[in-house]
């Protein structure tokens, strides 16, 4: 086989099959089959055409697994026929950011599936160098290391210890990773989203406190949950301004923000409520290999499950016919995973 199918999105709201040429592994990298691929808020927006630092025509698919089956030239460290996880983050290695180990946010940074084409194919070759040995991991469990990667990245930008009482805004994937890597941390979490439904979902599959945020009584109820206070420490997984703008008002004072949801447009927050309380206020971004094996680790363990977020089964030969419907317009999808 010299060709392979590959699903693009040719421009806003259009994605196409084209037929390609397989790729080959170059030095230093490996010959992926993908077998799963997870589907992020990045492809929907990208569909959807309101997608930042995004550019068109572009492969999707980020949230990868795959098997090895050829590898280049200079590589011992794997082996065909191996299953793993990619990191999907390309840095330069050559800014101030790589230099000081934030590689995550790198100046140059290169996301594999967001500014270059990505695992929406049956075959990609990547760098060994960006490659999780996941063999005991199911593929879909694979496939969401990434997404609980960047949870994790923002629990430890938090700096999330036992005993921390924390409110993570936002049940999607991100939140729900958020909440369950602070949980397993040892800390008291409670998580606030308005939809019933991922309301339900998270205490069937995390078995943690939510609450409304819209309710009447949604200050009360969460100063209950932290012995009469505000919380110590906000997540905001929303990426809504809105959300965002509000987020000084929930925490008590000496409290702490990190934004892991991210917002396009520009955010106004009370410069007086924001200094009264001596917040700290963080953005976070991506991922580095640190939370990689944190996750690899965390599942291994037991104490991350992919059904935390997975919802929903795509298969890929239809995936094109589905998009619309059963990804941009499902109410009750938090995250689908592609199988190949």
């Amino acid at each position: 086989m010299t060709t392979m199918n590959t699903l693009v999105c040719a421009e806003p709201r259009s994605m196409q099959w084209q037929t390609r040429e397989k790729p080959t592994a170059q030095p230093g990298e490996a010959l992926l089959k993908i077998v799963a691929a997870g589907i992020c808020g990045t492809d929907i927006h990208a569909w959807g055409g309101n997608q930042p630092f995004f550019s068109y025509p572009r492969v999707l698919g980020h949230e990868l697994c795959g098997e090895v089956v050829a590898l280049g030239s200079g590589v011992s460290d794997f082996h065909v026929g191996q299953r793993v996880a990619l990191m999907p983050y390309l840095s330069c290695q050559r800014c101030g950011a790589c230099q000081s180990g934030k590689s995550n946010c790198c100046e140059n940074i290169s996301v594999i599936g967001v500014h270059q084409d990505g695992g929406f194919c049956d075959f990609l070759s990547v760098p060994v160098s960006n490659l999780l040995a996941v063999d005991a991991l199911p593929p879909e469990a694979a496939a969401l290391i990434e997404p609980f990667a960047i949870s994790a990245h923002a629990v430890r930008r938090a700096t999330i210890v036992a005993d921390d009482h924390l409110l993570v805004v936002g049940a999607g994937p991100i939140g729900l990773g958020v909440a369950a890597i602070a949980d397993a941390a040892g800390a008291k979490v409670v998580v606030a989203d308005t939809s019933d439904f991922r309301r339900e979902h998270v205490a069937q599959q995390l078995g943690l406190v939510t609450l409304n945020p819209l309710d009447a009584g949604f200050d009360a109820a969460l100063r209950d949950q932290f012995n009469g206070m505000l919380a110590e420490k906000v997540i905001d997984a929303t990426g809504s301004p809105a959300a965002m703008n509000g987020v000084v008002n929930l925490i008590r004072h000496g409290g702490s923000v990190v934004f892991v949801g991210l917002h396009k447009g520009d955010l106004v927050i009370p410069d007086s409520d924001f200094h009264k309380k001596e917040t700290t206020l963080m953005g976070s971004r991506n991922a580095t290999r640190e939370d990689f094996d944190k996750v690899r680790e965390l599942m291994a363990a037991g104490s991350l499950r992919a059904d935390m977020m997975f919802t929903h089964r795509f298969a890929f030969a239809g995936l094109a016919d589905e998009f619309e419907e059963g990804v941009i317009n499902n109410r009750n999808l938090i995250k689908g995973v592609v199988f190949f």
